[in-house]
């Protein structure tokens, strides 16, 4: 009932719908978790074991970028190599982009007025179009063109980065291509969200969202929460990217919480654990630590709570499909609601990890 009701609070605005490989965006689809490599692309075996960790974390589209010719010459054993579809993000040079595609990437990130003359653009958008590649257009507030900061009184404000992000729209229009993703991103949720606001009235085109340069592991998380719930809210996103200075696998899994929580999405564990209080008679910390990290492999799309007293622990671990209640140097575990058995402080965590297994083979 909780995520039928979210659903229906969540509408998301009526856009074309675009395919990026095999993962449709847009137009109703649910939304994607998308990441991007942290390692140098020309370096194929590390980022195609960075790819593979991601795969295994739940990313759906990957994109990687291409600064040079040897990093555009690793794109074909790299696409070969992966499951997920593989976006190329190119600034500057036409060529490439068309290397790229090429080599068999399932999208592009480029700017069209930033990679050259207008036959340049001509010859990167009927490669494209041949291909049935989409484009996302994507604009940063920290490089917007000098031209349009200079209208706009010198600030990169929401209405500078649509105008920005219209002006490359037409470009593809005006060259009869519609598979078309745009991302408009600043570093603040709030000029990100007058942005994509604005936007959402002038074109019906997936949106690729997320917060930029959103900070570390804490501070990202936070900041990436906030902005992303506000434009969920109003069904701005199609795609969308949690950008952390941290490993990558941790942004798929902060995007994949942040959709579970807005009953949106669900992917493996619904970790649930109390905050810790003086009634405590264990050292919870560090148990439910270890319990945590043993579960984000998982997949099974479960509750498990891990509670620190018997005040409020057993009521929320029977409203878990599979929870611990803690007393002094003692827990007991419940299973579906029922009382399951006792378990000793130094078994707690070994024998409750073997039950929630249990259960995720049943």
């Amino acid at each position: 009932m909780r995520e039928e009701r979210l659903n229906k609070e969540f509408e998301r605005r009526s856009t074309k719908q675009i395919a990026v490989g095999n993962v449709l965006i847009g137009g109703g689809a649910p939304v994607a978790v998308q990441s991007m490599t942290k390692t140098h692309t020309r370096d194929t075996a590390g980022t195609i074991a960075q790819i593979r960790t991601l795969e295994d974390a739940g990313c759906e589209i990957i994109r990687v970028a291409v600064p040079d010719t040897e990093s555009a010459a690793a794109l074909k054993t790299i696409r070969e190599s992966i499951r997920i579809p593989l976006i190329a993000d190119i600034h500057f040079d036409h060529r490439l982009a068309l290397a790229s595609l090429a080599h068999g990437v399932d999208g592009l990130r480029i700017n069209p007025g930033n990679i050259g003359s207008a036959d340049k653009v001509r010859e990167v958008v009927a490669t494209a179009k041949e291909g049935d590649v989409p484009i996302r257009i994507g604009v940063n507030a920290g490089s917007l063109e000098k031209d349009i900061l200079q209208k706009h009184g010198g600030e990169a404000s929401a209405e500078a980065m649509v105008e920005s992000a219209m002006r490359h729209v037409r470009i593809l229009e005006d060259l009869n291509f519609d598979r078309i993703k745009i991302s408009l991103k600043a570093s603040d949720i709030g000029r990100t969200l007058a942005a994509y606001r604005l936007m959402a009235e002038q074109v019906d085109y997936p949106f690729h969202a997320g917060i930029t340069e959103a900070g570390t592991l804490i501070s990202g998380t936070v900041k990436s929460s906030v902005g992303m719930t506000l434009l969920l809210r109003e069904g701005l996103v199609d795609t969308l990217r949690v950008s952390l200075t941290a490993p990558p696998e941790e942004e798929v899994r902060v995007a994949y919480l942040i959709l579970a929580s807005l009953g949106l999405r669900s992917r493996g564990v619904n970790f649930v654990s109390c905050p810790i209080c003086g009634r405590c008679e264990i050292d919870l910390m560090p148990i439910a630590v270890e319990i945590e990290k043993k579960l984000v492999h998982l997949k099974k799309d479960i509750t498990v709570a891990v509670m620190g007293c018997m005040v409020n622990g057993p009521g929320e671990a029977k409203e878990a499909d599979i929870g611990l209640a803690c007393g002094r140097d003692a827990a007991v575990i419940f299973k579906k609601g029922r009382l399951l058995r006792r378990l000793d402080k130094e078994a707690i965590v070994p024998e409750f990890i073997a039950e929630i297994l249990t259960l995720c083979r049943e």
